[in-house]
């Protein structure tokens, strides 16, 4: 009788974390783009979706479209989790910060945090776009959302 109960408990606990993740949606990350349009396709540079093509590897987050120097925002209530490095060479655009709230632990890319600790609210200021074009002329500057676990951010949109 009482693993009948600890059972039911723990099936509750997994289908309700399932239900909170699903309603999860990413309010706007940048100042300029209020509907979180998705990079496309860019001629030298590639496309901004999930899984797109890179050569040999293969793009591990979504590209969100954002004007170098532009505001960046939480997209829900969110814990800092610390900074994180896309590339680890110190160029103009190797910076970006890790996340969680809202049942996601999340990293965007390519932003220079104001802190690196503590929680934020829904719409309260991350940080600022770093300056894409200086590395890569002529692509759509954009924040990269890349979940923690490497799976496809797109349904958050």
């Amino acid at each position: 009788m009482h693993l009948d109960i600890l059972f039911s408990f723990l099936l509750l606990a997994v289908l309700s974390s399932s239900c909170v993740d699903a309603q999860v949606k990413f309010g706007p990350l940048c100042s300029g783009n209020s509907s979180n349009q998705k990079r496309g396709c860019d001629k030298n540079y590639g496309c901004g979706n999930f899984g797109a093509s890179r050569g040999r590897r293969t793009h591990m987050g979504l590209d969100i479209v954002c004007t170098d120097g532009a505001t960046v925002y939480a997209p829900f209530d969110v814990k800092i989790n610390g900074r994180a490095k896309p590339y680890g060479n110190n160029n103009a655009i190797d910076d970006g910060i890790s996340l969680s709230g809202g049942g996601l632990c999340f990293k965007l890319f390519y932003i220079k945090p104001d802190r690196l600790s503590g929680n934020l609210k829904k719409g309260d200021k991350i940080g600022s776009l770093l300056p894409m074009q200086k590395v890569y002329p002529g692509i759509t500057s954009h924040v990269h959302v890349q979940m923690c676990d490497k799976s496809d951010p797109t349904k958050y949109f």
